[in-house]
């Protein structure tokens, strides 16, 4: 399946709105998960309030202070079932319900709550779509060093319209052009592809394909790397990112008729670093987004260590548009469920929630 057919595929989703949804009973046991039973009870400020029973009541020495057994802390479980269980659209509403109730922001809060990887996961669940996507392009960018791999994703698997959306949240959230912060904060041939890749000009639904042009741009690209001392980025650069998918796809039959090699070999031995994995990124996209994905999933749990930043963006971000597909790829590809290799790499609260928006095996 290619990266253009991707997002109309509503089996694909894994996460879907709740029948019968009610934002305000969620928004209170949400209250409830973190609010603990502890605490001076707001009821007893008052003198007429009335009598405890002796189970409620601390020890005697303590009983005049009218102060109750200690928080139980928070629960996670009661978040992992409310916010793992409703689309993004929902988890809005929710946040809205929680302002309204109980007068405090419902991400602030969470935050607050919960630590480390499953604060990440539950805090990603709380940005709209194209929100989390400007944050995380943003957070690939700030401070020292830049996350290229990050851009790159992103850049190269959304759509036209996607990253319209993406650039405006960028600008609404942090004042500035995502054009321009990536200008600033790369170089050289690599700022040239993602510049390109944000116009989002590989946008083409007709699938027409002139079969000529495909042909000279098989041509243009062997001319510009294998059968020259150097390469032409630019040549290689102008063609992924400015022709549709299905015209790319014939492009790169007729290259390795032309090369006897593929594309993506051709541009391996040509280039290296950050452009050579944007130009194969492209590639892997145009081919099968899905497979791409899984691929990014399955690399973010090889290994030692889990690149946890790669696993919840891309389950966060796929799962109401394709999870369900790149679940089944995954399975073909590496001979095992994702859910299972999230079984085997994470643990605790953070995986039950990691499976919990994966959903059950095919």
């Amino acid at each position: 399946m290619a990266w253009w057919k991707a997002w109309v595929e509503q089996e694909g989703v894994t996460v879907k709105a709740s029948s019968h949804f009610n934002p305000d009973p969620d928004a209170e046991t949400l209250y409830k998960a973190m609010k603990g039973i502890g605490g001076v009870s707001p009821l007893l400020s008052h003198q007429a309030a009335a009598p405890l029973s002796p189970a409620l009541l601390g020890p005697p020495e303590v009983e005049g202070m009218l102060i109750l057994h200690a928080p139980t802390g928070t629960n996670e479980q009661a978040i992992i079932d409310v916010l793992t269980k409703r689309s993004n659209a929902q988890r809005q509403q929710i946040a809205k319900s929680f302002k309204a109730h109980f007068g405090k922001d419902l991400t602030e809060t969470l935050k607050s709550e919960l630590s480390g990887k499953f604060e990440r996961l539950i805090v990603a669940l709380m940005y709209p779509p194209y929100r989390y996507e400007a944050k995380e392009l943003h957070d690939a960018m700030k401070g020292l060093g830049t996350k290229e791999g990050v851009i790159i994703e992103i850049l190269a698997s959304r759509t036209k319209h996607q990253l319209h959306e993406i650039m405006k949240a960028y600008e609404e959230d942090y004042g500035s052009s995502l054009e321009e912060d990536i200008q600033a904060d790369t170089s050289g041939y690599l700022e040239r592809i993602l510049v390109c890749l944000l116009q989002g000009s590989r946008d083409d639904m007709s699938g027409f394909v002139d079969s000529g042009l495909a042909l000279q741009d098989a041509q243009d690209l062997y001319a510009a790397g294998e059968k020259i001392q150097g390469t032409d980025e630019m040549k290689f650069i102008t063609i992924l990112c400015t022709r549709s998918a299905t015209h790319l796809m014939r492009v790169f039959e007729e290259y390795e008729k032309i090369a006897s090699k593929s594309i993506e070999d051709s541009i391996r031995s040509e280039t290296h670093g950050s452009l050579e994995e944007a130009m194969v990124t492209v590639v892997k996209c145009t081919r099968n987004l899905h497979s791409y994905f899984a691929e990014r999933l399955y690399y973010a749990m090889k290994g030692a260590g889990t690149r946890d930043g790669t696993l919840i963006r891309n389950i966060v971000s796929r799962s109401e548009i394709d999870l369900n597909l790149i679940k089944r790829q995954f399975e073909k590809m590496y001979n095992k469920t994702l859910s299972s290799m999230i079984m085997d790499d994470t643990s605790g609260d953070y995986k039950d929630a990691l499976l919990n928006l994966v959903g059950s095996d095919p």
